[in-house]
């Protein structure tokens, strides 16, 4: 049981990520899908890194410094996978075009204005809400991307795919609840543990962000695809932020 579990987080950690995992790569989309439950585990890495790299850089340089070094480690640990998403995303969903168009400007991998005004606002509003936490700001560094990903599953498992070939299908078709409870598990501990009451209060904001994300790409696009799996993790992040901002500008965090 040790070594599969092992394995799953060791595949979510490979495509979510680019730190070298020790082990042989499964090379299998359906070893992916069983990975998803271990997918917050996988964020709370990222998080773990990204918390450190703000000690380290608030350390020498400061608060502010620190905040977007963070920001700029979380992107590179992630090879920009969810940002490239978001970006997409922008591009197709603000065009204000057909449905088949919208999906053919998302499989585009140039960007266009949307797309860089999505991609540098999630990028600028993550830097200016960690600065906001000030000196608790690696609770959110570290949480964040644990609900991030737990939202992954979230529009995975709650929300048709658009295509009917593909990855998002073959994660739709074959995501089980049970790896659905045991991410959520994982993220209200996660929330709990880093953040108290203002952690599960993010978890919900950023629930309920991705629940209302979710269903208006659904209506623009008649299903999500890999590239809004990416966007509604960033915006979750983003709302992750945004709340814990909040309470520790209100002197409550």
């Amino acid at each position: 049981m040790i070594t599969t579990f092992y394995n799953r987080l060791a595949e979510a950690l490979r495509f979510l990520t680019i730190l070298p995992v020790p082990g042989k790569p499964a090379m299998s989309e359906i070893a992916l899908v069983r990975a998803m439950g271990t997918f917050p585990l996988a964020g709370a890495v990222i998080g773990g890194l990204t918390a450190g790299a703000w000690w380290g850089a608030t350390w020498l340089w400061g608060g502010l410094a620190g905040s977007l070094c963070a920001v700029l480690t979380w992107g590179a640990l992630t090879s920009g996978l969810h940002l490239d998403g978001i970006a997409d995303s922008g591009d197709a969903l603000f065009s204000w075009r057909s449905r088949e168009r919208k999906l053919e400007i998302m499989k585009d991998s140039r960007i266009g204005t949307m797309g860089a005004l999505a991609l540098i606002g999630v990028v600028l509003l993550k830097w200016a809400f960690a600065a906001t936490l000030g000196p608790v700001a690696w609770r959110g560094l570290a949480l964040a991307p644990i609900i991030g990903r737990w939202a992954n599953l979230i529009g995975i498992f709650g929300f048709p795919p658009a295509a009917e070939g593909g990855l998002g299908r073959t994660f739709r078709d074959h995501t089980r609840r049970a790896d659905f409870w045991w991410a959520t598990a994982t993220a209200l501990l996660g929330a709990g543990l880093l953040a108290g009451w203002w952690g599960l209060l993010a978890l919900g904001a950023a629930a309920l962000g991705t629940l209302l994300a979710a269903r208006w790409m659904v209506r623009s696009l008649g299903g999500l695809t890999g590239d809004t799996y990416g966007a509604l993790c960033e915006l979750a992040e983003v709302a992750t932020l945004a709340t814990l901002a909040a309470a520790a500008h209100h002197g409550a965090l």
